[in-house]
């Protein structure tokens, strides 16, 4: 049997683009054509590349390119700002699709459930993630106002906060960050930036380059303690990572190139402060943010800590969670809150007995929670695509209930809703449009002559309007 599919993707990140690219092969490889169609919330693409990754991250943001090239080789059809549960349901989605496919990573903050922690003052990594990258969904402005903060977490997301944190507005302004954030972080009078794990240095979530990268800041030393490390040696689980682990080597390697006599005198104007083996119990204050207090912990032995009943205060006027991020439930689709992710058996999605939906799949974090690196969305996709194209050859996939006849049927549906949709030739816009704004920059009154690939575009409303006024002049 010939396949001929019609599938939606629910989110335009590299999950869904990935899922798009492998669904598009495989089809043509078994001699079938396949329709699809990748619904996206945000006017524009990329998802976490464009909005969860820190501007100066040019290296991870070449992913990009090779998204792009997916997008741009036209077997996708691209259909933004468009909210599935709002703007179009999931029922009518799967009237029109033989397939839908959901890949709405990860937004929001895992919660940290100590005393203390909605006092003002008290954020998620999450949202100032989403400020500092220009999401247009978050204010656009940040209350940067202490001078020491404390940021929870051992991963790449707490590093790229903390290095976000400390680092000078000059140092950033070669990147795509929006002017808003420029302004907001030059007002900021932060010279201190304290970063705390449970665990010690030989079990840090870091990569390399991230871990590398917080020394090459400008006028930003980087400080650890001996305490920690005199904490955490003669612990067999982190020898054991060390004699099998390269990554661990390197990092290690570079955590203790760090490490400076007790006389030592650092000379640069801010700080990056890297505390390990400190489990935060309370954060301390009356009515905003005072001190957070940590319990020092040690290694047990198997990977784990565990309290050594020494507490210590570090006095601090901000503290930013970075413990993880958790999925949200789309309406219309099982949800599993307790593990926020849609339940699923290798990404065919699952009700409450365990039997499979027909017709209904997810991939990336919103399959299997957020872990992993971008790269590894690519494996999940092709599990989720290989069971898809399987449900289909057998013959399993529910029968459409709206005759898609040329295929610009949910275009009709949605403009007669008022929905302001953009599309792939409206991106190639508004990304033209960010870059001429780039070429525009004029020399900085303090900083001097600066080049900047683009400026990115944040209100909602612009990029809308820029996307589509502009999309039949670039098609």
């Amino acid at each position: 049997m010939t396949l001929s599919l019609r599938v939606a993707i629910i989110g335009a990140g590299p999950a869904g683009i990935y899922a798009g690219n492998i669904l598009n092969r495989q089809v043509g490889e078994a001699g079938g054509e396949v329709a699809i169609d990748l619904y996206e919330s945000l006017p524009a693409p990329y998802g976490l590349i464009r909005y969860g990754v820190a501007p100066d991250h040019p290296r991870i943001k070449g992913i990009v390119n090779s998204l792009h090239e997916m997008l741009d080789a036209g077997t996708i059809r691209l259909i933004g700002n468009v909210e599935v549960g709002r703007d179009i349901t999931v029922a009518e989605l799967q009237e029109r699709y033989d397939a839908v496919i959901f890949a709405t990573g990860a937004l929001k903050d895992a919660p940290l459930d100590i005393p203390g922690i909605d006092l003002p003052g008290s954020y998620g990594a999450a949202d100032f993630v989403a400020w500092y990258d220009g999401h247009p969904d978050v204010p656009r402005t940040w209350p940067l106002e202490a001078q020491s903060i404390a940021v929870i977490g051992n991963g790449n997301v707490a590093l790229d906060v903390a290095r976000v944190l400390a680092k000078h507005p000059k140092d950033l302004l070669s990147t795509d960050v929006p002017a808003n954030v420029v302004e907001g972080l030059e007002a900021s009078p932060v010279t201190d930036v304290h970063v705390f794990g449970r665990r010690g240095p030989g079990h840090v979530k870091f990569t390399p380059i991230e871990l590398r990268e917080l020394g090459e800041v400008p006028d930003v030393d980087v400080i650890v303690y001996d305490d920690d490390f005199e904490r955490a040696a003669n612990d067999p689980h982190a020898e054991a990572l060390f004699a099998s682990n390269n990554q661990v080597k390197v990092m290690t390697r570079t955590l203790n190139g760090w490490r400076k006599p007790s006389e030592h005198e650092y000379t640069a104007s801010r700080r990056l402060h890297l505390h390990f083996l400190h489990a935060p119990v309370e954060v301390l204050g009356a009515d905003a943010v005072e001190a957070v207090r940590f319990e020092l912990t040690r290694p047990v032995g198997d990977g784990s800590v565990e309290g050594t009943g020494e507490f210590v205060d570090v006095p601090v006027q901000a503290v930013y969670r970075a413990v993880g991020y958790a999925s949200s439930p789309v309406a219309g689709v099982p949800f599993d809150e307790r593990r926020a992710v849609i339940p699923n058996a290798g990404g065919r999605v699952t009700d409450a007995s365990g039997e499979h939906l027909p017709g209904v799949y997810a991939t990336g974090w919103i399959k299997r929670g957020p872990v992993g690196l971008i790269g590894h969305t690519k494996g999940d996709a092709l599990e989720t695509i290989t069971n898809l194209v399987e449900d289909a050859a057998s013959g399993s996939l529910p029968a459409l209930l709206v005759d898609p006849a040329d295929g610009e049927e949910v275009f009709e549906l949605l403009e007669a809703r008022g929905v302001h949709y953009t599309t792939w030739s409206g991106w190639l816009a508004l990304d033209a449009h960010e870059r001429s704004l780039g070429e525009a920059f004029e020399p900085h009154e303090v900083y001097g002559e600066i080049v900047r690939e683009r400026v990115k575009v944040v209100p909602r409303d612009e990029q809308v309007g820029i996307s589509r006024d502009g999309a039949l002049v670039v098609s």
